[in-house]
């Protein structure tokens, strides 16, 4: 696929759509961003994406907000509510959660929650997973996860700061790999099912 469509989904800040942008933008993957939805009205998320002139919605459900802009893979991105995966987007959807899947995952594992529980756990490592969404919070196929160390005096603030480090390096690597071939979550090619 030369120029893969993508939606992104978010709640928030819009540092993960940022990193998405800035990477199509230097030409680091390929394809284009046709849309962004937030869950949330007022979120900055929502300005850098009309700041980069992407068009906006907020919607709680958004399969049937995005379906007009016909994207080929729709980008979790900080996208803070349960998704039920249509059966057109099935293998179309990831999502980057910031712990090593299957630890520190699940309902209300999200941002700062994650990296206080795996401080509180007394782990040396941690790290982002970068994985096909499903119906379930944090199950999907695994595409790729990338690790961080953890030293004694890291606080859930630098933690967050490592861990979206690795973030911005994984996700883009992450949909490399899906259009390329390299990652499947186990149905046929998305090429032939679009």
């Amino acid at each position: 696929m030369t120029n893969p469509r993508y939606a992104v989904l978010l709640s928030g800040s819009g540092s993960t759509l940022q990193n998405l942008i800035d990477q199509i933008l230097h030409q680091k993957l390929p394809g284009q961003i046709v849309g962004v939805i937030s869950s949330k009205p007022g979120v900055f998320g929502l300005e850098r994406a009309a700041r980069a002139g992407l068009p906006t919605a907020v919607a709680k459900e958004p399969f049937p907000v995005l379906d007009p802009w016909q994207p080929d893979y729709v980008l979790c991105a900080g996208w803070l509510r349960k998704l039920t995966v249509p059966a057109a987007y099935q293998g179309r959807v990831l999502n980057v959660h910031p712990s090593l899947l299957p630890a520190f995952g699940g309902a209300g594992m999200y941002g700062h929650h994650v990296h206080e529980a795996v401080i509180a756990a007394g782990c040396t490592v941690s790290g982002c997973t970068v994985h096909f969404v499903d119906d379930t919070y944090d199950t999907g196929p695994i595409i790729l996860q990338q690790a961080v160390n953890i030293s004694p005096s890291d606080t859930p603030l630098t933690l967050a700061e490592k861990v979206q480090a690795a973030e911005r390096e994984a996700y883009p690597e992450a949909i490399r790999r899906v259009l390329s071939g390299l990652a499947s979550d186990g149905r046929e090619p998305v090429a032939s099912r679009l």
